[in-house]
């Protein structure tokens, strides 16, 4: 029996989350499932598409949203629920799913911390990626789906960071950052293990983009080597053709705009 793979991006209206989002829609055929918070339905399509216009051939129809905040389990589950409700065959399955949220806060010094901060780093840049692989992993394929991808893996990713990166940290700072960023990482590589373990044909990796031009590293864009600030699109384009080409030994990983290992 035919399988029908689509792809989710949460969230997915700015920056690299928006970049991705556009970028399925013009260089794929499948549906794109995308995630927002605030706004209404049509502003949202409207803004996706609007980066869009030159690309008259892309199917409108193509793109679902799905109305999800990060910070409520329940917005959550009812988001996977609306998928589940808008999928129109038992046999569709997640072919390429990117979970992109994060926030910063940067402390330099102890005395930076912040208890909401903290509160804020470790529910939007952990637990939200958590819950929403405890909601939207049920749309992965399971052991009898045929599926139409070349290496016959569905692809799991969370946007991690270099910063979560232990073994790599040689100038501290960040604290939350870091160690919610090495945190998601863990996630990562269990959830990978749990594929595994339940023969599901799914891989789960990490991905740092780099420093992308968007609001969360705008501070910090002074600092940035020469060609090292990468544009929204550039970004998503490198992100979504590395992952492409991840096969079954490259699991478990986080890997960068580059194709090469984090190490962990």
């Amino acid at each position: 029996m035919a399988a029908y793979p689509f792809i989710l991006v949460s969230p997915a209206t700015r920056g690299l989350s928006l970049a991705l989002t556009r970028y399925y829609l013009k260089h794929t055929n499948y549906p794109v499932f995308a995630t927002f918070r605030s706004g209404s339905q049509e502003d949202v399509r409207s803004s996706i598409f609007g980066g869009l216009s030159q690309d008259g051939d892309i199917d409108p129809g193509r793109l679902s949203l799905l109305k999800l905040d990060l910070t409520s389990e329940k917005s959550i589950q009812s988001a996977a629920d609306t998928l589940s409700g808008s999928l129109s065959s038992n046999n569709a399955y997640l072919h390429t799913a990117f979970f992109t949220g994060g926030v910063l806060h940067p402390e330099r010094n102890p005395s930076d911390l912040d208890f909401s901060d903290l509160q804020e780093t470790f529910q939007i840049n952990v637990i939200s990626h958590l819950l929403m692989l405890k909601h939207f992993s049920r749309f992965l394929p399971t052991a009898n789906t045929s599926l139409k991808t070349d290496d016959s893996l569905a692809k799991w990713v969370h946007v991690s960071a270099r910063v979560g990166s232990i073994s790599d940290n040689r100038l501290g700072g960040w604290y939350a950052y870091r160690a919610s960023k090495a945190a998601l990482n863990q996630v990562i590589r269990t959830f990978d293990l749990h594929l595994q373990a339940k023969h599901i044909p799914a891989i789960c990796v990490g991905m740092h983009p780099g420093t992308v031009k968007t609001d969360l590293s705008k501070p910090f864009w002074g600092g940035v080597k020469e060609g090292k600030l990468f544009e929204p699109d550039f970004a998503a384009k490198r992100l979504a053709t590395v992952v492409e080409g991840l096969r079954v030994d490259d699991r478990g990983k986080v890997w960068d705009w580059a194709g090469k290992e984090v190490p962990p």
